[in-house]
């Protein structure tokens, strides 16, 4: 079956340790995933980063890259080689050892958080139960790699810039694991596998069981996604590329491969996000419809993961970036009240029987608390009417 033809690739590659003791049969399978993990995501990172400059160019009425190789699509490597030779700059009076381990220490963590999401029908590299605490354990190591960065820079630009993206990182980080409850909760596991194997089946062959259908999981999936722009610190949310200093925050004081690795991680970062996305609301593997389930999972999965970052490129193309107070406060007085409503939201449609009744007075719930929240945050009523004199 082609569904499966990784795993049976896999398996014909352990098949000749197959007297070995078992904690080698362990590792190797374990570097086999590792290796494969990479391979498909560092190319993913290559044709995303050529397909975002040309989808911008498009959308801002410009030709993206198309001098290097067919079509510009040689551009990624073209970056690659120009970040390798480039002269790798540290300040004389930097922390060097932490200045050099920052950039590492951000790029492992993205990658460790790739490991547990499950890509198709048995295809998760490191399946564990505690998948989703995991991740976000994980996950929380980039803000202390982020203060790393601007620490030993010994640079009081990079030191304000780490501070201030620090703490748009834990604001939404707390929106962003909050959003995960409700599916924890009704899934009643922290498995990855479990998650996606709740979302199974469909309703008269046509519409599945996905979270995202719910009330309350469409509205945690969209506060989800809008964390992760943050969390990956994408446009409008990209503090540390748009700082009023006219400088790159922590990276201030990179070059070289060291920025490059930097940037990496930002993407893989957003894959990772994306991922745990498609894996709590939009099903994981599973097909949008019935018929559509002879095509392989796993093409499913980075179709979905596909679409999300499409969605992350077009924001980036279309808003314009925010100042940091309206960051803050949108994540203090409206992503975190409307976080704990879609808790409130799933807990009212599973007691209802998770029938049409749960369906209505969830999406009563979640109304009302936003238009409460959107009577009192209303902004319009604190800026008086602009007048506009002009010389005569």
């Amino acid at each position: 079956m082609i569904d499966q033809i990784f795993i049976r690739a896999k398996q014909h590659l352990l098949s000749p340790l197959a007297g070995a003791p078992d904690w080698v049969m362990q590792i190797v399978s374990a570097l086999i995933n590792i290796a494969a993990l990479l391979a498909v995501f560092l190319t993913l990172f290559a044709l995303i980063s050529v397909l975002e400059r040309k989808i911008l160019g498009r959308i801002q009425n410009r030709y993206g890259p198309n001098r290097v190789g067919p079509f510009g699509l040689f551009q990624p490597v073209a970056d690659g080689i120009k970040m390798l030779i480039k002269e790798d700059i540290v300040p004389a009076r930097a922390d060097k050892v932490v200045h050099f381990l920052a950039p590492i220490l951000v790029a492992a963590t993205a990658i460790l958080t790739l490991g547990v999401i499950p890509y198709g029908r048995n295809m998760t590299p490191f399946a564990i139960d505690g998948g989703i605490l995991f991740f976000f354990a994980i996950g929380s190591t980039t803000e202390l790699a982020v203060f790393m960065a601007g620490w030993g820079s010994n640079n009081k630009f990079s030191m304000l810039g780490a501070m201030r993206a620090i703490a748009q990182m834990i604001s939404y980080e707390l929106p962003l694991i909050i959003t995960v409850l409700p599916v924890v909760m009704v899934v009643g596991s922290l498995s990855p596998d479990a998650i996606v194997a709740a979302q199974d089946g469909y309703f008269l062959g046509i519409l599945p069981h996905w979270f995202v259908i719910t009330p309350w999981g469409a509205t945690a999936f969209i506060l989800f996604f809008v964390s992760g722009l943050v969390e990956s610190n994408r446009t409008p949310f990209d503090v540390p590329e748009g700082e009023s200093e006219i400088v790159a925050g922590h990276m201030t004081e990179y070059s070289g491969f060291k920025y490059a690795t930097f940037f990496m991680a930002e993407y893989f970062g957003m894959f990772a996000i994306s991922g745990l996305a498609v894996t709590l609301f939009l099903g994981g593997w599973h097909a949008p419809m019935a018929p559509l389930q002879l095509i392989p999972s796993y093409f499913w999965f980075f179709a979905k993961l596909a679409s999300l970052l499409l969605v992350y490129i077009w924001v980036r193309g279309t808003l314009p970036r925010t100042r940091v107070d309206q960051i803050m406060n949108f994540a203090w007085k409206f992503m975190l009240p409307m976080s704990f409503t879609c808790i409130l939201s799933a807990a009212i449609w599973h007691y209802q029987g998770r029938g049409m009744a749960g369906w209505l007075w969830s999406l009563a719930v979640i109304a009302v608390v936003y238009l409460v929240l959107s009577r009192l945050l209303d902004t319009r009523k604190r800026f008086a009417p602009r007048t506009y004199r002009f010389a005569e």
